[in-house]
């Protein structure tokens, strides 16, 4: 299918192997200020955190919005380079910080994941309490991947996108819907 001009290249880099570029790519190719800006804003690069780190944060961010979609593409792009268990996949849509598959940091990075989701800021003792485990500047991205993903969240469920065929289900986590909560 042909995409405009401005979208070919990036489409065809970020398209799974033998496979199309993502719908919500597609979609937002369809305006190229709404597509450039976007691209824009990806935090997928080497950052202030692990892979592993990201992808937690990404899954429990999506899972919490009931974004099937973002949730499912990113387990199956990325949990398994980022090696994460299929129980705390699971755990990322249908536990919490409690379940006993995360180490101690990765219980915490849960907690302010649902903290930041559920109130729009890290308070004092969030900040404390993730310095134990992060940089001042891991805790800034942290706070960036939860706007970011949410507002992913924001485009492919309001835009009711239809979920990638390849990509993980919640169902097939013991999730009957999304929200890690």
């Amino acid at each position: 299918m042909p995409y405009p001009d401005y979208a070919q290249e990036r489409l065809a880099r970020l398209a799974p192997p033998g496979g199309d570029p993502l719908v919500l790519f597609t979609t937002l190719a369809t305006d190229q200020r709404l597509f450039e800006r976007f691209f824009g804003g990806g935090l997928l690069d080497r950052g202030h955190l692990t892979l592993k780190q990201r992808e937690i944060v990404i899954e429990r961010i999506t899972a919490r919005c009931g974004s099937e979609y973002e949730w499912g593409v990113h387990v199956s792009g990325f949990a398994e380079k980022a090696g994460l268990t299929r129980e705390q996949i699971a755990s990322t849509c249908g536990g919490g910080p409690e379940d006993g598959c995360w180490t101690e940091e990765e219980c915490c990075l849960i907690r302010l994941c649902d903290g930041i989701d559920a109130d729009c800021t890290l308070g004092d003792e969030d900040w404390k309490d993730g310095l134990k485990f992060f940089t001042p500047h891991a805790l800034f991205e942290i706070l960036m991947l939860c706007g970011y993903y949410r507002t992913v969240s924001y485009i492919t469920n309001g835009l009711g996108l239809p979920l990638e065929a390849w990509a993980a289900r919640f169902s097939q986590y013991g999730a009957a819907h999304g929200g890690g909560q």
